[in-house]
């Protein structure tokens, strides 16, 4: 049976807006298998080891709700997590939208905007129904200073890497010599006009909601 160092445990939270498919991506992870069927998810817990730039780590993964009206219990779950990966359909405006949301609560919450978060666009396989290009996901994670990638938990694409990428950035943290960025993720390098980037990506954002990125 493998024993774990503590600091190759990690908890991650896997948050967002309802219906992007977060229960999707988490099971595709863990088990090789697409849901087909929505069913909202309150809390689920999982757990699975990976093998990362040649360290074994074992993932406590808590796949959270995207109600609103369970914003209290996703503060519990915000301060139970080392690392985060917020989730957004592509075929959704409204979902990309609330992705600022999420990352504000998580500031808030463990009060600090050093937190390591990764940003994914789902449901990359109905291009047909695309609403968020992939530049205007790259921008508002570089703005935001998140890592981002887009996936598809139906064809699996990219899956496996959020997970081992988001490994990384928690344990870059940790020690900032380690693990360095992979080629795959995006960087976390600030844009020079940040607030002309968020007024592109979405024009009906209100100016309240672009402040974090003005300070930037």
């Amino acid at each position: 049976m493998t024993s774990y160092k503590n600091n190759n445990v990690i908890s991650l939270c896997i948050m967002g807006d309802g219906g992007v498919g977060k229960t999707a991506v988490t099971i595709q992870f863990i088990s090789n298998h697409f849901v087909y069927y929505y069913d909202p998810t309150i809390e689920d817990s999982y757990r699975k080891q990976c093998l990362v730039d040649d360290q074994v780590y074992m993932l406590d993964i808590l796949d959270t709700a995207g109600q609103d009206e369970l914003t209290a219990m996703r503060d519990q779950w915000i301060r139970s997590c080392e690392g985060f990966i917020l989730v957004y359909s592509v075929t959704s405006r409204s979902s990309f939208d609330q992705i600022q949301f999420f990352r504000e609560q998580i500031i808030r919450v463990l009060d600090s905007d050093d937190v390591p978060i990764m940003m994914i666009g789902n449901k990359i396989d109905l291009d047909d129904e695309r609403q968020v290009t992939f530049q205007e996901g790259k921008d508002l994670a570089r703005c935001l200073g998140m890592s981002f990638m887009e996936v598809s938990a139906k064809n699996r694409t990219n899956v496996e890497e959020v997970f081992n990428e988001t490994v990384r950035i928690v344990k870059r943290k940790e020690d900032p010599q380690s693990h360095k960025p992979s080629k795959d993720s995006d960087s976390k390098k600030p844009l020079v006009n940040t607030s002309k980037i968020i007024k592109k990506i979405n024009t009906r954002v209100k100016q309240t909601k672009t402040s974090i990125c003005k300070m930037m």
